[in-house]
């Protein structure tokens, strides 16, 4: 059953057009089942109804015309109840519905089963037969186990589907948008630049050309480069490998030499492919037609060619990418966003970002939103092959973005952009006034920092220093863990930004989200493995010279503060006290000066440390709470995973009493708090800490001015109500709405949606 699944799955992805695709299903399901039909329909939210998409039983011509409404007949029920539906007798079911056109006379029986993708219902796929009989188990788990494989498949070839309607204008009335999670607020415009590392054939977007001429040079010359790699690669192996081994490379020369391959290819481009999508159309259809075979020997050769194959693709990809100029106005895309890729592009020419892994808080969230700049992430479904160059439009605020977008969304966005840049202007009028709310009650705004151009983009705003300077960052974007001196330089530069302000460094807060690439942490669940303070306290010599460096950098200027991240037990923060003490004897030794030793602090962002707070608060001088990790770690949700990113949420009910108790627990030890996670700088989050007595925080350089803005138009009797009327909610979507109206309120909704 595994390896027919598979193979059904694999029609859905090798196929390049969706309704051929789903043609063949219908066709192998059907075969597998033993049933007389099998149909599969799609849903169309929009006009609330499914579309016959693919039959094997029913009359061909009502695909694409028959349409069942989401509250009608047998498929509507499945929908519905979005479980599977088993009728023995299908005519004598009240929701039978009667559609002439689809000819089903001559079957009673009926299964039908959801196929759902990201908890909605993206279509129905059902099989009838002539018996009046219910369909029995076996029957029932592999429908149902089809459809769940289906869904993801049916989302990915949709969002082919979409780019393909966007990139020619006659195929679509309206420009369709793909949807990610919202990770920087902000609207962009520009040109997509796709950053990909690695390049396979499930990343091939199938695509039409019209110079025939143009993609057979390209294959050839793809395959000519390949025989070149492989010559070298063959001389370099036969010195190291048994000539029965090395003999491979005599089989993928034999292979590329092969006629038919090239003539399949060829034949392919000219039915109208290009020469990416024409090689994989034929390596997957030899693949499937080689692992058919009797002969185990042949079976084998299907890694081969497969092998083959990708080295030909990333030839025919490579120099297409080779080419291309940097965009003037540029969306980076990627599957994961990281900070030397961001480091690739010149500040002035990135726009925004999008990225298929991620969520609103994964780092390049972050990053991001240090930058000012839109970014979408977790956009699963999003096709990264052949975006390149496409004109996009980025709304960080809705976390859509269009692709080769029409006219009328072109001018809906223009005109947002326009109140966007007004809404900027008018924060920028208050850079030099306090942040107080306006009943005098005085609040501390800080930055969130790590990257240089932050220092650039708060000059001539009066902020209260760093509540947080990311020191990872610039270990990040090296080839090598930077020296001493390197680390000292950088952290003069932060100290001294803000003069006579506290500067609060993070201890090096690598692993989960963060890797270096000089230095790769594998493991199968990074955020909850050997990151952050653990892998420094294991490392002494990493964190002794990162601590030298800082109390080096503090000396004449003593502005600086010492953050401790991921603690989790006194003991590690009684380590980490003994080797800062350990750095700061060997300096005051080594340069025969008495130096200023820092105040320490400590993040709360292991669920386990909010409940020692009374014993830390001995130790320590100061606590931040990173809500970005606090919030992954309450709810266990890695906040990277798209497939959860819509659980992630500071607005969560469990998260709201965990902030509660971490600012009752620091009063009553008389121990400064702050918050230091993104959540303050969001409009929402914002009021919600406010309410709850929060009255120092720290957010991106971008963020600042807006915060600064909305606290100077509230008084604390604005929102003295706010705590307690969340209080009562267990939905957060419901406890966003109650802030989002009290926004409103105050006539500082356009700080919460696109526009003003």
């Amino acid at each position: 059953m595994l390896t027919t699944l598979k193979r059904i799955v694999d029609e859905v992805n090798r196929q390049p057009v969706l309704e051929k695709a789903l043609e063949r299903v219908a066709q192998l399901a059907k075969q597998t089942m033993q049933t007389e039909c099998c149909s599969i329909y799609l849903a169309d939210h929009d006009n609330r109804h499914y579309l016959l998409m693919a039959t094997d039983g029913l009359s061909p011509n009502s695909v694409g015309s028959v349409a069942i409404g989401f509250d009608e007949g047998l498929v509507g029920l499945v929908g519905e109840k979005e479980e599977p539906v088993n009728v023995a007798n299908a005519r004598f079911h009240p929701r039978f519905l009667i559609t002439p056109q689809v000819k089903e006379d001559a079957y009673n029986s009926f299964l039908g089963a959801p196929i759902i993708h990201q908890r909605q219902v993206v279509g129905v796929i059902s099989v009838q037969h002539s018996t009046q009989s219910f369909f029995d188990e076996s029957k029932v788990a592999f429908l149902v186990t089809l459809a769940a494989q289906l869904g993801s498949a049916i989302a990915h070839a949709e969002a082919r589907d979409a780019l393909d309607r966007a990139e020619h204008p006659e195929l679509k009335s309206r420009a369709r948008s793909l949807k990610g999670v919202a990770g920087s607020s902000g609207i962009a415009f520009g040109h997509a630049y796709v950053i990909q590392p690695h390049i396979s054939f499930a990343d091939i977007v199938p695509r039409r050309t019209h110079n025939i001429g143009r993609e057979i040079v390209r294959f050839k010359q793809a395959v000519k480069k390949t025989q070149q790699e492989l010559k070298v690669l063959s001389v370099k192996m036969s010195s190291i490998l048994p000539s029965d081994t090395s003999a491979i490379f005599d089989v993928y020369h034999y292979m590329l030499n092969d006629d038919t391959l090239g003539e399949r290819v060829q034949e392919q481009i000219h039915s109208g492919w290009n020469a990416a999508t024409a090689l994989k159309i034929v390596i997957e259809e030899l693949c499937s037609e080689f692992s058919q075979m009797e002969d185990s020997y042949i079976r084998e050769r299907v890694t081969d060619i497969r092998d083959i194959g990708q080295r030909v693709l990333i030839n025919i990809i490579k120099k297409e990418l080779s080419k291309r100029p940097i965009p003037d106005k540029v969306v980076l895309v990627a599957e994961e966003v990281t900070a030397s890729m961001l480091a690739e592009i010149p500040r002035e020419q990135l726009q925004g970002i999008c990225s298929v892994r991620g969520s609103n808080n994964s780092h390049a969230a972050i990053l991001a939103r240090a930058l000012g700049i839109p970014a979408i992430l977790g956009l699963e479904d999003l096709p990264l092959t052949n975006l390149d160059g496409r004109e996009t439009i980025i709304d960080g605020y809705s976390g859509q973005v269009f692709f080769n977008p029409d006219s009328v969304i072109s001018k809906e966005y223009q005109v947002l952009l326009v109140e966007e840049q007004e809404l900027e202007e008018l924060v920028q009028s208050i850079a030099d006034k306090p942040a107080e709310t306006k009943d005098g009650t005085q609040v501390s705004l800080a930055i969130n920092t790590g990257l240089a151009a932050d220092f650039e983009v708060v000059r001539g705003i009066d902020a209260d220093g760093i509540g947080l300077y990311r020191t990872e960052i610039p270990f990040m974007v090296r080839n090598c863990f930077p020296s001493e001196s390197e680390q000292c330089a950088l952290y003069q530069k932060a100290l001294d930004a803000y003069p006579g302000k506290s500067i609060n460094m993070r201890t090096l807060d690598v692993g989960g989200d963060k890797p270096l690439p000089y230095f790769p942490i594998e493991e199968d669940n990074p955020f909850l493995g050997w990151r952050g303070i653990r892998m420094t306290l294991d490392h002494p010599e990493i964190l002794l010279v990162q601590v030298r460096a800082m109390l080096k950098a503090n000396i004449d200027r003593g502005n600086l503060q010492i953050l401790l991240p991921m603690i989790t037990s006194v003991q590690e923060v009684d380590e980490c006290l003994r080797l800062i003490k350990q750095a700061h004897a060997e300096l005051e030794e080594e340069l025969q000066r008495t130096l200023v030793k820092p105040k320490v602090g400590v993040m709360l962002e292991v669920p386990a440390a909010i409940y020692q707070i009374g014993l830390l608060s001995k130790k320590v001088d100061f606590f931040s709470v990173g809500t970005n990790d606090l919030t992954q770690y309450l709810l266990a949700v890695d906040r990277n995973n798209a497939r959860v990113a819509n659980l992630y949420t500071y607005y969560h009910p469990g998260v709201l009493e965990a902030l509660k108790f971490i600012a009752n627990q620091c009063h009553k030890f008389n121990t400064p708090v702050s918050i230091c996670g993104e959540m303050a700088g969001e409009p929402i989050g914002l009021l919600i800490l406010m309410s709850l007595g929060y009255r120092k925080f720290s957010m991106s350089a971008q963020n600042l001015l807006k915060a600064k803005w909305i606290l100077r138009h509230i008084s604390l009797s604005d929102i003295a109500d706010l705590q307690h009327k969340v209080s009562f909610e267990t939905d957060p979507e419901a406890i966003k709405l109650i802030v989002s109206e009290k926004l409103d309120q105050l006539g500082l909704g356009g700080f919460i949606r696109a526009g003003k």
